[in-house]
C-alpha cells in the first residue's frame, strides 16, 4: 500500500506544469465540422444533458478526445451518469473531484474544478481546506471522510471499513456505489488530459 496523504500534497507545480502543459495540446481540437456523425450525436447529448446552449463553444478538450469518437462515447456515457445523474449531490461531488485533481496533480482538471466547484456553492475557504486534506480542521465528519475516501482510493485502491462506516450513516446505496466509480473515472480523465498537455483556462495555483 502506498502511503496515504491526508494532508498537503508537496510536488513543484511550475515542473508539473512543464511536464503536462507546456508545448500542449498534442493534437490540435476538431472543428465542428470535423466530427464524425457518431461523435455528433455525443456532441448533442452532452449539450442536453449538461443544458449546454448552441450558442457556447463547445469545449476543446472534448472536440480533442471526439478524434476517437467510439472512446468518446463510453466515457460520456459514464460522465453523464455520474455528474448530471449522479446521487451524490454537486458540492460534495465536486469537492472529491478537487481533492483527486490534487493528488493526480493535474492541472486542467484541478482549474476546470475549481470553477465548476463554484457554481455549486464551493468558496476560497474550501478550496483552501481541500488543498490541506482529509485532516484539516473545519471539516464535518462526513467531508472528512468523503475526501479521506479520495486519498485511500489513490493510495491503496480500497476504502477503508472506518471511512466507508462514516460515510454510510450519512449516503444511501447508491451514493457508496457511485464513490469508487467516480474518483476512478475522474482519474482516468486526469491521466488522459495530462498526457494530452490539455491547455487550463489559469495557472496551477494551489496557493
Amino acid at each position: 500500500m502506498s502511503e496515504i496523504t491526508s494532508g498537503p500534497v508537496q510536488f513543484d507545480a511550475a515542473a508539473r506544469e512543464a511536464q503536462t502543459i507546456a508545448g500542449g495540446p498534442r493534437y490540435a481540437p476538431l472543428r465542428l465540422d470535423e466530427v464524425s456523425p457518431e461523435g455528433q450525436e455525443q456532441v448533442d447529448a452532452i449539450r442536453a444533458a449538461f443544458q449546454i446552449p448552441e450558442s457556447r463553444p463547445f469545449p476543446d478538450v472534448s472536440l480533442i478526445t471526439l478524434r476517437h469518437p467510439g472512446m468518446f462515447k463510453g466515457q460520456m456515457v459514464l460522465g453523464i451518469e455520474l455528474a448530471a445523474k449522479g446521487a451524490i449531490p454537486g458540492r460534495e461531488r465536486e469537492l472529491m473531484i478537487l481533492r483527486l485533481a490534487l493528488l493526480a496533480r493535474a492541472p486542467f482538471e484541478w482549474c476546470e474544478h475549481v470553477d465548476i466547484g463554484k457554481v455549486f456553492g464551493i468558496g476560497s475557504e474550501e478550496i483552501d481546506r481541500v488543498i490541506a486534506g482529509s485532516s484539516a480542521p473545519g471539516w464535518t465528519d462526513h467531508e472528512s471522510a468523503m475526501l479521506r475516501a479520495v486519498e485511500e482510493l489513490v493510495a491503496d485502491h480500497c476504502i477503508s471499513d472506518s471511512t466507508w462506516d462514516i460515510l454510510a450513516r450519512t449516503w444511501d446505496e447508491k451514493q457508496m456505489l457511485e464513490v469508487p466509480m467516480l474518483i476512478g473515472a475522474y482519474l482516468m480523465t486526469a491521466m488522459q488530459q495530462n498526457s494530452l498537455k490539455i491547455q487550463p483556462k489559469g495557472g496551477f495555483d494551489y496557493r
